[in-house]
């Protein structure tokens, strides 16, 4: 879905400039080694730098879906390509031109997003004022983000502002939806957490049946979900000015199979590497052992993925975020804009072959890759249950599974001074940035 332009966060005559100076630094790249070499020359360029770049894209993916000594020979190809070019334009004296052209292009990209830069207005969630909270009950797991609870004393400074703490055990699992619940029916008017992601969503969700405000304090690993509500994670302490000076902003929530998750549900590759009892203690290691298998399979994965009246067959990937994520951002490790858009983020990826992996990388949108929004997914396949990562959580979903929006269902409070959210880098939209460079028209 296509959303409206949004506004330039500079004034239009220094939008104007920046790009001209863009399109000036493309047309100086592209001069300068037509000037230097000759047509043949830049076509001699031109075809080294896409054959290395092919061939080095072809030694990542089959380094990733073979084993021992194919994928050592494949890792050095990958390695060796990019290094065989630039041995080429050496020989030939050409290598400056080519390190000259590619700082221009970078110049030029710089150029265009501060042309296009969005207007950090955009990604200010509206606020509301809120009253202090008068029994806060907050869920706090000890282990979670290298043990951040403890460092920064949480437990304590939580209490000495009237909240009543629950610290979670490692003895045994602890349901805490069901802790919340119980807190609710003491009388807790705010909840809130301060570990990972999964427990995050699992408190969420009672806050926002009891439409009770939630607090998030960036204890986690990530801290995926504080970050883009712009909170301060490397402090996770600062999160606690909420209970006496905060403001309610309202954010989505997404849902699967009925199951409440504040940043992304994946299937596929990625929903099988999070099922293995590996991965939490070695996700490199997990993730290089279980690839060719999993890749392996090609498009014999199963998965049917229906995103609007969108039907996408047999993708090795499917992600699912609560909000799209920023452009660039393929598997949900990057940021998003918002949390109140009331869409769904959708990314599907099919990586059967090495053609594929090289049009993956030069973002070819056919069946490589996918991209969409919408306000429910389905995904569903040829058996009774899927895994499924949701939050970082492996779980076993029944099929079809079903992901949905609720927008606005989270209250969240939060500091009245905190970081706030970093403005993504827009999308390089070279028509619009045409437009921009042009002769403005006076009435």
């Amino acid at each position: 879905m296509a959303g409206a332009e949004r506004r330039s966060a500079q004034p239009p005559m220094a939008g104007q400039w920046w790009a001209r100076a863009a399109f000036a630094a493309v047309i100086a790249a592209a001069v300068l080694p037509l000037a230097v070499a000759g047509l043949l020359g830049l076509l001699t360029l031109l075809i080294a730098v896409t054959g290395g770049v092919a061939v080095g894209v072809a030694g990542i993916y089959w380094s990733l879906v073979n084993r021992g000594a194919v994928r050592v020979a494949s890792a050095a190809l990958a390695i060796l390509a990019p290094v065989a070019v630039a041995l080429l334009f050496v020989r030939e004296r050409q290598l400056w031109v080519v390190l000259v052209s590619g700082a221009l292009v970078a110049v030029a990209v710089a150029c265009a997003r501060r042309a296009l830069r969005n207007d950090p207005g955009e990604s200010r969630l509206p606020e509301f004022p809120a009253a202090p909270a008068q029994h806060p009950f907050l869920v706090m797991n000890p282990r979670s983000g290298g043990g951040k609870v403890v460092e920064f004393d949480l437990p304590r400074k939580a209490r000495e502002l009237g909240a009543e703490v629950a610290l979670l055990s490692g003895s045994h699992p602890t349901d805490v939806a069901a802790l919340a619940r119980r807190a609710v029916q003491r009388g807790a008017d705010l909840l809130g957490v301060a570990g990972g992601d999964g427990t995050q969503a699992s408190v969420a969700a009672v806050a926002a049946e009891h439409r009770l405000p939630f607090v998030v304090l960036g204890a986690g690993t990530r801290n995926h979900f504080a970050r883009d509500l712009g909170l301060d994670t490397k402090n996770p302490a600062a999160g606690l000015a909420a209970l006496r000076d905060g403001v309610e902003i309202l954010v989505d929530l997404g849902t699967v199979n009925g199951r409440t998750f504040v940043n992304n549900a994946s299937f596929g590759v990625y929903a099988e590497v999070v099922r293995s009892p590996q991965y939490r203690d070695d996700k490199t290691g997990t993730v290089l052992r279980l690839l060719p298998d999993l890749l392996g399979r090609g498009s014999d994965t199963g998965l049917r993925a229906r995103i609007g009246n969108v039907s996408v067959d047999g993708p090795q990937a499917v992600l699912v975020s609560n909000g799209p994520y920023a452009t660039g951002d393929l598997a949900g490790l990057g940021r998003r804009a918002r949390l109140d858009a009331g869409l769904l983020g959708v990314v599907t990826v099919t990586v059967a072959s090495t053609r594929q992996a090289v049009g993956l990388l030069r973002r070819a949108h056919d069946r490589g890759l996918v991209r969409l929004t919408a306000t429910e997914v389905v995904v569903d396949a040829d058996r009774a249950e899927i895994p499924a990562g949701v939050d970082g959580e492996s779980l076993r979903l029944e099929t079809p599974v079903r992901c949905a929006i609720s927008p606005g269902a989270l209250r969240v409070r939060v500091p009245r001074t905190r970081p706030g959210t970093r403005v993504p880098p827009p999308t390089l939209n070279w028509a619009r940035l045409r437009e921009l460079a042009g002769p403005r028209k006076f009435r």
